[in-house]
């Protein structure tokens, strides 16, 4: 559909609202405002969790367009998009999970399409729209060996043959091998005995938190966050044993218009907040705790990569030709994600990338193309052929101008999703891939904890806390 200048309409999106039990309850959750912004619901009930958004064409959540024709958006386009866009509300945390890549999820597609419905990898890029919650990657090795010693109980949920290797892990091989065996025996140790020696954490937590410490912050920030967000999980998960997950995995929180990209096979779980999140068109999840839903620890066992850190985090790029739209650019082809921010009696044209885009509003109001724009309005900007296209005939949807009245008071933001166009200067990195140029990027640094200790410091505490504590006994 094209104006009468030639150029591509913002058509309006209907997207697809998903209330699992992890969501947001009622108006707090920006999904439910959204969702009723989008008039895909009446009326928002304050009883239900509305967790996540999809606006794309994957086959179990396909978005409709919103201009009383009827049709997908995959009819609009006439195939499906590369990428799949979500707005998520998170209340608790989501599952511990991994994503397969593209050999796996081929694999497990073919041996299980009720779990793994399609053969798509599913890379996923994060930015905070609220101060965010999440764990990520795999602790230092260093981290897990003090906190085995600190914390019995949960080295009484790993083998006696994993807890050397924690130990003893001196080489880059060996400590990804002792990052899997130490996994892999937490992850299947009998659930009575793991149920039974979380009991014993939490109520020493509690203990210390409460009685024993009387200047508890004597203790280091991280161990402290770590000890908080153990007592956290297990109050959503009671019984679960994957809420001792904070004791290998690492604890992080964004502020808003940060973000991290997570490649296949890394660990994660998203924990608490808002954001809005861009990924390859998959819904492929392999879970293992902190979840009702199928549990495949064998297989997620067997993918994951056992990199030590977290994964970098980025804050985006500023355009050359307009520092009001910050690129955030992973090093995958299928997406990246543009958000401009204008003040108001401000102005901005935006150039069509000549793919098909979705639109995202997500604060403050504003106009476009003779339409009013709200927090939660979703649009596809098509493609369109035209006066303006290239040379070599390529398409071209040509320019859109948003502008905020003086009145308003505060700033339009919206986000704008497409296929990847930059990935040669891409602002984030996979860490599994020893290709990447790290001198190229722009305003992404590794992660590696943030108030997490140094390798000196732990060492040090390790030989302190061993004076005093059991040692592990030999095989």
């Amino acid at each position: 559909m094209s104006n009468e200048n030639g150029k591509t309409a913002l058509i309006p999106l209907k997207p697809v609202v998903k209330d699992y039990a992890w969501g947001i309850r009622g108006m707090d959750s920006r999904v439910g405002r959204y969702a009723l912004e989008s008039k895909i619901i009446e009326e928002i009930d304050p009883d239900t969790p509305y967790a996540e958004l999809w606006i794309g064409t994957h086959a179990k959540g396909p978005s409709t367009l919103g201009d009383g024709s009827n049709r997908t958006l995959k009819d609009a386009i006439g195939e499906d998009l590369p990428f799949l866009f979500k707005v998520l509300s998170a209340g608790k945390a989501l599952s511990i999970q991994a994503h397969p890549d593209k050999n796996m999820a081929a694999r497990l597609n073919a041996e299980n399409p009720q779990a793994y419905g399609d053969a798509n990898h599913k890379p996923e890029m994060a930015i905070a729209l609220t101060p965010f919650e999440a764990m990520c990657g795999f602790r230092r090795l260093e981290e897990v060996a003090l906190l085995l010693k600190k914390h019995p109980e949960f080295a009484a949920c790993i083998s006696e043959e994993a807890k050397l290797g924690v130990f003893l892990a001196d080489t880059p091989d060996s400590q990804k091998e002792a990052l899997q065996k130490l996994f892999a025996s937490f992850m299947s140790c009998d659930p009575k005995r793991s149920k039974m020696e979380l009991n014993k954490l939490l109520s020493r937590l509690q203990n210390e938190q409460n009685v024993v410490h009387p200047h508890p912050h004597d203790a280091p920030a991280w161990e402290r966050k770590c000890a908080r967000a153990i007592l956290r999980l297990a109050s959503q998960f009671p019984g679960d044993a994957g809420a001792m997950s904070p004791l290998f995995l690492n604890y992080l929180l964004i502020a808003p218009g940060e973000s991290f990209f997570m490649a296949a096979n890394e660990p994660h779980a998203y924990v608490a907040g808002e954001i809005i999140e861009c990924m390859a068109c998959s819904d492929n999840v392999v879970r293992a705790g902190l979840t009702p839903k199928f549990k495949d620890v064998d297989n997620l066992v067997e993918m994951l990569t056992y990199t030590m850190g977290g994964p970098s985090i980025d804050v985006g790029e500023p355009e050359p030709e307009d520092p009001r739209i910050v690129r955030y650019t992973p090093p995958v082809p299928e997406f990246e994600v543009m958000i401009l921010t204008l003040d108001p009696g401000d102005n901005c044209e935006m150039k069509h990338p000549g793919v098909p885009c979705i639109l995202v509003v997500v604060e403050g109001s504003g106009r476009v193309d003779g339409q009013d724009l709200r927090p939660g309005r979703s649009y596809y900007w098509g493609v369109a052929k035209d006066e303006h296209a290239d040379a070599s005939g390529g398409a071209s949807g040509g320019s859109l101008t948003f502008s905020v009245d003086s009145s308003r008071r505060g700033p339009l933001k919206l986000t704008v999703a497409h296929k990847n166009m930059h990935i040669e200067s891409a602002t984030t990195f996979n860490r599994n891939d020893s290709t990447t140029n790290l001198t190229g990027l722009h305003g992404s640094l590794p992660y590696m904890g943030r108030g997490s200790p140094s390798p000196a410091y732990l060492k040090a505490t390790i030989s302190k806390v061993t004076e005093g504590t059991p040692t592990i006994p030999k095989l």
